[in-house]
């Protein structure tokens, strides 16, 4: 189901990490997708423009990797209610949390920040428990 892929991996994470050090010099913002993507929901952020970039560059990136001949090997292995619940799930702790998984585990561990710290462990362990209850206990 999951394939090894060190790479697309590697090429992936140094990307990542450029744009989060680069939208932090530039713009002295923290690249959390969620708090990026919340600021051109109406009623639209003063720097709407980049945030737009962003979002951009985010959906165009892959686009063209696939225009180029590239593969994105991609299977959701659940259902589309399971897809939405986790969703939810996933929105719920982003505002309790104070933020997203990218946010603090991309820049907030960066930044040495213990509230990301707290929050990434959480994360990890919810996680951890879901697919040990999906697979093991429920059987999915």
């Amino acid at each position: 189901m999951t394939e090894f892929t060190p790479f697309q991996s590697l090429i992936g994470g140094v990307l990542i990490g450029l744009s989060a050090v680069l939208l932090m010099a530039l713009h002295g913002r923290v690249a959390g997708m969620t708090g990026i993507l919340t600021g051109i929901i109406p009623p639209a952020a003063s720097d709407w423009s980049w945030r737009a970039a962003f979002l951009a560059g985010a959906v165009i990136a892959p686009a063209l990797y696939l225009a180029a001949g590239g593969v994105i090997p991609f299977e959701v292995p659940v259902s589309t209610g399971a897809l939405i619940l986790g969703g939810l799930l996933v929105g719920i702790g982003v505002h309790f949390g104070n933020g997203c998984p990218s946010g603090h585990g991309i820049c907030g561990l960066a930044r040495l920040s213990r509230r990301s710290l707290a929050a990434v462990l959480t994360f990890m362990l919810a996680a951890f428990i879901t697919v040990f209850v999906v697979r093991h206990v429920i059987g999915g």
